[in-house]
C-alpha cells in the first residue's frame, strides 16, 4: 500500500509541475510572438541559460531559429542571434530599442548609470565621459598615470608563483580607482571599496530574488555600502575645497554650460565606470598571458615589439602615446583575445512600444537580448575561428567590418575602448619586458557566463 501511495505522490508532483509549466506558457501565448519556451514562473529558463550558456543558445536556435522567445534573468525576453538583425537593433535606438538590462544589473549599478539611460540624458552623460577620456586627456594626463601605476604594481614579482587571475582583477580595480578618484592601493578607502565591489560584480548577473544568501541580496548590500563610502568621499572633497584633476573631480564640477549631476547620479556613474572597465581589462589581460603562453611564436613577436620600444627609450622613461601607436601587434593580440575569450556575450535592449520585428509581434516592455557572441566564431569572418591568430588583425579593415560588435555599435559604442587598449598595452609592456612565466598545476577555464578560471590561473614568474 505504501509503495502505491509513493507512486501516486510522484505522479501528482509530476502533474503539478507539468500544469505549472503549461500555465506559464499560456501566459505568454500571444498571437504573432516568435517561437520558443518560457520555462518556469519567476525563474523562467535562467538556470538552464546560466548553466549551458552558448549551448543553450545553439540548442534553442536549432529548434526555433535565430529569433526566439524565452524568459531570462527575471524578464520575458526575445533572443536574437541573427548578425544582420543584431546590427540593425544596435544602430536604431531611436526606433524604440532602448537599453533594457536585467533588473539585477539596474538595481545594483543604479538606474541613473550611463548604460541605463537614453535620449538626451545619455547624450550629455556620454559627452561628459568622452571629454574625461578624450585622446588628449589620455595622451597628456591618463597614460603617464597608467605607466606609473604599472611600474609599481608589477615590481618585484620574480621567483614568485601567483594567481594571475586575482592579480589582474586587483590591477583593474586599483587602476580604475586611481583614475576615477585618485585613490592609491595603500589607501584604507581602497581596501574598504575592494571587498564591496567584488561582491557587487557577482550580483549583477543573477536572478533578482532578494532572499538571504543570494548573490542578488549580497550585491544590493554591497551597493548600499559603496554608496555610504562614496557619499562620505564626496562630502570630504566639498569640505576641503581642493581641486582634483580626476574623473570624480570633473563629475562634481559645477559648470553652467552643462547639466549638474546630483550626488546619486555621480555615484551611479562612478560605480558604472568601475564596473565597465574592470572585467574587460582584468579578464583580457589574464587571457592574453594564457594565449601567449600556449603560442610561443606570438609571444616572441609581441616581446620583440616591446623590447624594441624599450631600447629606444631612456632608462625608466615612461611610454607615451607614440609608443602605444607603434604597438601594432600588441593591438592585434588584444583584439584577438577579446574575440576568442568573449567577455561581453551580448547586450540588452527593451521595446518602448509594440512593434513588428523580423516578421513577429514584440510587445512593449519586452527585453531583446542581442546575442553577439557567435559572430566572433563565424568562419566566414574569421577563418579557423577557434585558433588564436592575432596576425589576422594586422589587416586593419577587419576592425572596421560591419559585424565587428565586440565593443558595441552606434551611439552605444564603448567610450572607454581606447582607454582599455592603452591600459592593457601598458600592462603587457612592463610584464613581457621584465618577466617570463610558465603555468603551474591544472588551470581549468570556463567561458560562460563569465570568462574565468574557477580555481585560479597560477603561473611561476622569473626575471627576463
Amino acid at each position: 500500500m505504501a509503495f502505491i501511495m509513493e507512486i501516486v505522490g510522484v505522479f501528482l508532483v509530476l502533474c503539478f509541475f507539468s500544469i505549472l509549466l503549461r500555465w506559464n506558457e499560456l501566459r505568454y501565448k500571444k498571437k504573432g510572438l516568435p517561437p520558443g519556451t518560457m520555462g518556469w514562473p519567476v525563474f523562467g529558463e535562467t538556470i538552464e541559460f546560466l548553466k549551458q550558456g552558448p549551448n543553450f543558445m545553439k540548442n534553442r536556435s536549432a529548434r526555433y531559429g535565430s529569433f526566439f522567445k524565452s524568459h531570462l534573468l527575471g524578464s520575458p525576453t526575445i533572443v536574437s542571434i541573427d548578425p544582420e538583425l543584431n546590427r540593425y537593433i544596435l544602430l536604431n535606438e531611436a526606433k524604440g530599442f532602448v537599453p533594457g538590462y536585467p533588473e539585477s544589473m539596474y538595481n545594483i549599478l543604479g538606474k541613473g548609470n550611463i548604460a541605463a539611460v537614453h535620449g538626451s540624458t545619455h547624450k550629455y552623460m556620454r559627452g561628459a565621459l568622452l571629454y574625461v577620456i578624450s585622446p588628449t586627456m589620455i595622451r597628456e594626463q591618463i597614460l603617464p598615470r597608467i605607466d606609473e601605476f604599472m611600474t609599481d604594481f608589477l615590481s618585484n614579482l620574480d621567483d614568485q608563483i601567483i594567481d594571475i587571475q586575482e592579480k589582474t582583477k586587483e590591477m583593474a580595480f586599483l587602476l580604475s580607482l586611481k583614475q576615477i578618484a585618485g585613490i592609491g592601493k595603500s589607501s584604507s578607502l581602497a581596501d574598504s571599496l575592494k571587498t564591496e565591489y567584488f561582491q557587487l560584480v557577482l550580483g549583477t548577473i543573477s536572478l533578482p530574488i532578494n532572499l538571504p544568501g543570494t548573490n542578488y541580496r549580497k550585491g544590493l548590500q554591497a551597493r548600499k555600502n559603496m554608496i555610504r563610502i562614496l557619499s562620505e568621499l564626496l562630502k570630504e572633497r566639498r569640505e576641503s575645497n581642493e581641486t582634483h584633476k580626476d574623473v570624480l573631480g570633473f563629475l562634481m564640477a559645477r559648470d553652467e554650460n552643462r547639466h549638474i549631476l546630483s550626488d546619486e547620479e555621480i555615484i551611479d556613474q562612478v560605480i558604472t565606470l568601475m564596473y565597465s572597465g574592470y572585467e574587460t581589462v582584468s579578464t583580457t589581460s589574464m587571457m592574453i598571458l594564457k594565449y601567449l603562453h600556449d603560442n610561443p611564436k606570438a609571444l616572441e613577436e609581441l616581446r620583440k615589439e616591446h623590447l624594441d620600444i624599450k631600447e629606444r627609450k631612456k632608462p625608466n622613461e615612461p611610454i607615451d602615446s607614440n609608443d602605444i601607436k607603434s604597438m601594432r601587434f600588441t593591438r592585434a593580440v588584444i583584439l584577438e583575445t577579446t574575440r576568442l575569450a568573449t567577455v561581453v556575450n551580448g547586450v540588452y535592449r527593451k521595446t518602448t512600444q509594440d512593434m513588428e520585428l523580423n516578421g513577429y509581434f514584440i510587445p512593449k516592455g519586452w527585453k531583446i537580448y542581442v546575442f553577439t557572441r557567435e559572430i566572433n566564431y563565424d568562419p566566414l569572418l574569421y577563418p579557423d575561428p577557434l585558433a588564436f591568430n592575432p596576425w589576422r588583425w594586422m589587416d586593419k579593415s577587419l576592425e572596421s567590418h560591419n559585424y565587428f560588435l565586440i565593443f558595441g555599435r552606434g551611439t552605444r559604442l564603448c567610450p572607454g575602448k581606447e582607454l582599455g587598449v592603452n591600459e592593457i598595452s601598458t600592462f603587457l609592456h612592463h610584464f613581457v619586458t621584465k618577466y617570463r612565466w610558465e603555468e603551474v598545476g591544472e588551470n581549468k577555464l570556463v567561458k560562460f557566463p563569465r570568462v574565468q578560471a574557477p580555481n585560479g590561473l597560477h603561473i611561476r614568474i622569473s626575471s627576463n
